[in-house]
């Protein structure tokens, strides 16, 4: 047997997302066992020592680090993972690939288009090889959309429609800031919902039905004002707490988004629908291994919604796994990337999304920013994913 070849990870962040990065390089010798490469679980980081060690002795890390500096100055990394708060994801990476690491990072890409653009700049400089964890591409049954819609059997695309619904914020009693809600934080997360929800929603949209071409939007702050969990002041509230949007997409065909945090009993509701001229497709992260498809050529007796159950061996990832009938879940998407990712190193290939892919949707991000800020409609600059 030919010895594989080793990718040594460097972690930064040992969060949620740092978990499920980890389970994803964990499994993929499991269950992709071809693949040239395999990586080797070399180093995490984060600020506080005692947390980061118990995190990779769960994990089976080799070593802790307590600043991200030292993790890209090491010789013995190859890649370097960005699991952190959003504003630092630009300085990590523009660091990594000047080092010529090889750089994973989490979604969104950066705060702002002109963050995300350094970075793009950065990795494209170095010529090392980029990708960004929008995990839902890798879900079976949205790939298998992909496939459907690439066929052509949808015809001409009129409507797309998403939305990503939460409740976690609407107490005023949570805070902004630290460890737990920098999300809630503008200096450390850039946006609210649009950034961290319909981030994905965009991403999905632009792969499956091209790029959005200009929006209109209206975002709301609910509660405006919320103690500081750093310094225990209270102080403005600058996220987006609520998003609404309508768009354009280039192939004519019409969007609608929303997004919030305030939607009193959906913990992660993200539901995406397409109507084609020819047929429908719709699916619900809630039943995430079934897609439901509308053929307008069935016979009109028996023409109807028919649900698709994703888990056989011939649709998208599933001979990876168990058997027909049996279905998998949210953390599987992490190790279907990571697989994706260690094959784009044998291939050459750019990994899907790139850094240049997740700048289109940081564009469309900014745009909806300012015409929620204006009142207007807003051109994108967006180009195909």
């Amino acid at each position: 047997m030919t010895p594989k070849k080793e990718i040594r990870i460097g972690l930064i962040g040992a969060g949620l997302m740092g978990r499920t990065h980890s389970n994803g390089y964990k499994r993929i010798g499991d269950f992709f066992p071809e693949l040239e490469y395999r990586p080797v679980l070399k180093a995490v980081c984060s600020r506080n020592k005692e947390s980061v060690q118990k995190f990779a002795d769960q994990w089976g890390y080799e070593s802790i680090e307590t600043d991200w500096r030292a993790i890209i100055a090491r010789d013995d990394i190859d890649a370097v993972d960005i699991c952190t708060p959003n504003n630092t994801h630009a300085e990590i990476a523009i660091a990594a690939a000047a080092a010529g690491k090889m750089i994973l990072c989490e979604k969104p890409l950066a705060r702002t288009l002109a963050e995300a653009q350094q970075m793009v700049d950065a990795v494209e400089k170095a010529g090392v090889q980029n990708t960004v964890w929008y995990n839902y591409r890798r879900v079976p049954a949205v790939t298998l959309a992909k496939q459907i819609i690439d066929s052509g059997k949808l015809g001409k695309i009129f409507h797309y429609r998403a939305n990503f619904l939460q409740d976690w914020t609407i107490s005023a009693d949570v805070p902004q800031g630290g460890t737990g809600t920098w999300r809630m934080d503008v200096d450390a997360a850039g946006s609210g919902v649009t950034g961290d929800l319909l981030a994905h929603c965009i991403d999905t949209a632009m792969w499956l039905n091209g790029a959005i071409t200009d929006v209109s939007a209206v975002t709301e702050t609910f509660v405006k004002e919320r103690m500081h969990q750093v310094t225990g002041k209270v102080q403005p509230v600058g996220i987006d707490d609520a998003c609404i949007f309508h768009c354009h997409f280039g192939n004519g065909s019409l969007g609608l988004f929303e997004a919030t945090r305030y939607a009193r009993g959906h913990k992660a509701l993200y539901t995406l629908e397409i109507n084609g001229e020819h047929a429908s497709i719709r699916w619900d992260l809630h039943d995430m291994n079934r897609l439901e498809y509308f053929d307008h050529a069935d016979d009109s007796i028996v023409r109807g919604w028919r649900s698709i159950l994703v888990t056989d061996g011939d649709q998208p990832y599933m001979k990876r796994w168990w058997i027909p009938g049996t279905i998998i879940g949210y953390e599987h998407t992490f190790v279907h990337q990571a697989a994706d990712f260690f094959k784009s190193l044998e291939t050459g290939e750019p990994c899907a999304p790139t850094f240049l892919d997740a700048l289109q949707t940081q564009k469309v991000c900014e745009a909806v920013l300012e015409s929620a800020t204006s009142r207007s409609w807003k051109e994108t600059g967006a180009t195909d994913v």
